[in-house]
């Protein structure tokens, strides 16, 4: 591979790369040995066509664009290393020669990371909100532990708000049934706001056994087929169930706490509040410093380093929604809207997010910052605990094909991320068949790098003993959320 010219402008930059004769003969005879099994040649069994005979039919560049699809990464990989070019989103081939002496010169453009001048950020003024926590969020706190602590009791009488009843329903527009409006078995509490406003009420005063037509009118902003339009829902009432609060005295405190009062639970709960309200606040404090900073700084952000911040914006929305038990498509029908109108709403936000992620890049340059191996401990630490785990305990990947440590995932996963973002690592392939297209934006991509696969989520799925992997929310830093979907590697 040779760099045969470099030119920058407004930035973007064309490389202009010359493939070696044997080195691009090594990529035909690399594409050819992947898609043979797939050729049809008349006379010839499917895959057994000699490669000879299908390039004097089709031509003698018939596998080109296989070769040049098989090499890229890696040339493009020691293009940008060694003219020491800060390249951002997807590279793309402009144009192919093809000289008589058998080499292939590529000219591919890409966008580059942008120059970047920091404006004031040191003893910038930014108000800092205090803490203090009242007596009415110690006491809703206690009761959401009544709550948890709470039993449900079947009872034989009439349902009443703040009961659980458990019914059958089926729901008729002018007459005729819709989708979704029907369900048996169904638990719901009454007074909780889980259904449309009125429907709940009405349930009111049944008892086991009764029947009811309950007539509802949808909300202007539901769905398109239902908003604003009269409804009649077929209720049978099959079980009224009571729930029983435990009283709140010193007896409550020693069940549910390491407490053996009430008012040692009481203070407990006010530090823990205290305690999650200042980082909160601490929180806000660093981001609206950051923003202050970023509106100092002067930068051209290339359009395509937010046209991704917003697909992972989107794509932990559309996560957020599934783990709620909603598709995006239900979700953008239910609002009115469309895939591109969320990107719209959210690019202002990435914007931001990438403004934020360049200042703090750039000061950590200007500053000559360095994560120490102690805060990188400290960091895996606070990891370990979110799960209740060790930062040696393993995570076993899908299959049992292998564990890795949580510091050994964390190594792991920079080592490999940036390439496979880029797709610059000749050993990263893209998994279509994997992609689930009830996604936002059709299926995420799933990645697959040398012995370790992951699919760039906001959230980390993985198998951890016997944690149920969809309740792990994990968020690597400093990088943007990113999740591994599963661990294949040697230990």
């Amino acid at each position: 591979m040779n760099v045969k010219n470099v030119e920058k402008e407004n930035g973007s930059a064309k490389v202009t790369v010359e493939i070696a004769k044997d080195e691009f003969q090594t990529a035909l005879d690399k594409a050819y040995a992947k898609i043979r099994k797939d050729i049809m040649i008349p006379g010839f069994r499917k895959g057994k066509a000699p490669r000879k005979f299908v390039e004097r039919m089709y031509g003698s560049e018939v596998f080109y664009e296989d070769a040049v699809n098989e090499i890229f990464p890696e040339i493009y990989k020691a293009a940008i290393t060694e003219q020491e070019i800060k390249a951002v989103g997807q590279p793309s081939v402009t144009d192919m020669q093809t000289p008589e002496d058998g080499s292939v010169v590529l000219t591919v453009s890409t966008e580059l990371y942008p120059e970047v001048t920091l404006g004031e950020y040191k003893g910038i003024e930014v108000p800092k909100e205090s803490v203090s926590i009242s007596k009415a969020e110690v006491d809703a706190e206690l009761a959401r532990m009544q709550e948890r602590n709470a039993r449900i009791e079947t009872v034989d009488r009439e349902a009443k708000t703040g009961d659980t009843v458990v019914l059958d329903f089926e729901g008729f527009v002018d007459g005729k049934p819709f989708d979704g409006g029907k369900a048996e078995g169904y638990t719901l509490t009454l007074g909780s706001g889980a259904f449309i406003p009125g429907f709940e009420d009405q349930l009111v005063g049944l008892k086991a056994g009764d029947e009811k037509d309950v007539v509802v009118t949808f909300p202007e902003n539901y769905t398109k087929e239902l908003a604003g339009k009269e409804a009649t829902f077929k209720c049978k009432i099959h079980e009224v169930k009571e729930t029983i609060k435990p009283e709140l005295d010193d007896e409550f405190a020693k069940d549910v706490s390491e407490y053996d009062t009430l008012a040692a639970l009481k203070k407990s709960i006010k530090a823990d509040l205290a305690a999650k309200r200042q980082e909160a606040v601490d929180r806000d404090f660093e981001n609206e410093a950051v923003v202050l900073a970023g509106k100092n700084m002067t930068c051209n952000i290339p359009a395509c380093m937010i046209d991704e911040q917003v697909d992972k914006h989107l794509e932990q929305f559309a996560y957020q929604l599934q783990s709620q038990g909603m598709k995006m498509e239900d979700y953008l029908k239910m609002i009115g809207g469309d895939v591109k109108g969320m990107r719209d709403s959210m690019r202002p936000m990435a914007e931001q997010t990438v403004r934020s992620n360049i200042l703090l890049s750039e000061i950590v340059h200007q500053e000559n910052l360095d994560v120490t191996e102690e805060e990188v401990e400290e960091e895996l630490k606070k990891m370990a605990e979110q799960f209740g785990m060790d930062v040696d305990s393993k995570i076993t990947g899908y299959a049992g094909e292998g564990t890795m440590t949580l510091k050994q995932v964390y190594t792991r996963f920079y080592e490999v991320l940036e390439q496979a973002k880029r797709g610059l690592d000749k050993r990263c392939t893209i998994t279509t068949a994997l992609k689930d297209p009830d996604a936002a934006d059709g299926g995420e991509e799933r990645y697959s790098i040398d012995n370790v696969a992951f699919t760039e989520l906001p959230f980390m799925n993985y198998k951890m003993g016997e944690v149920n992997q969809q309740k792990l929310p994990f968020t690597f830093r400093p990088s943007d959320l990113v999740c591994l979907d599963s661990i294949r590697a040697a230990d």
